[in-house]
């Protein structure tokens, strides 16, 4: 089923929303949650609550792209899951290596403020529009979706060096990026 015919069974609260929903874009829910949360169950019900959190927040206006609406919506409630089961007293997991791995370019400072953080999304963004295709693709497969290095280069028939090499690229990029836009020191 088209998104828009998706969209519109949400807007007329039609319950098969979700059916359709689950249909289409179960797969690509469910592989965002794993690849936070590295556990079966765990993902499951992050996807399940994505279809009820899409279900409760459909936006006034409606999404131009479903899957981007619900990618965000299922990584934000893995996170939330992922931090819930990986508190400090319970020991550590991939996802501090993922952050790590970008500490410098954010410049390891506290946290920013709604408006601090919208400026650095858009500036992100601006820098995402002038990577080439493979190093975008790359750098989100990584950063959005915590994808493995493995799995980036298994997705993009590609050796993972060559992946590291991008993604260590990349993050030289992005901080010279946000130094030029005044984001960073």
């Amino acid at each position: 089923m088209e998104d828009e015919k998706i969209i519109a069974l949400y807007w007329d609260r039609d319950q098969t929303a979700i059916a359709e929903t689950q249909q289409k874009y179960g797969r690509y829910c469910g592989s965002i949650a794993h690849n936070i949360v590295h556990d079966a169950q765990d993902a499951e019900e992050c996807v399940n609550d994505t279809w009820m959190r899409a279900w409760n927040s459909m936006p006034r206006e409606r999404p131009h792209l479903l899957a981007a609406f619900l990618g965000a919506i299922t990584r934000n409630l893995s996170l939330d899951c992922y931090r819930r089961k990986h508190s400090e007293k319970r020991g550590g997991g991939v996802m501090p290596d993922i952050y790590e791995e970008l500490h410098d370019c954010a410049g390891g400072e506290e946290p920013l403020t709604q408006i601090e953080r919208k400026e650095l999304a858009a500036s992100i963004n601006r820098f995402l529009e002038g990577l080439d295709r493979e190093s975008r693709i790359i750098f989100m497969r990584r950063y959005w979706y915590m994808d493995g290095i493995g799995a980036i280069a298994g997705r993009l028939a590609v050796s993972e060096s060559k992946v590291k090499s991008s993604l260590y690229r990349s993050r030289g990029k992005l901080r010279r990026h946000l130094e030029r836009e005044g984001l960073l020191s």
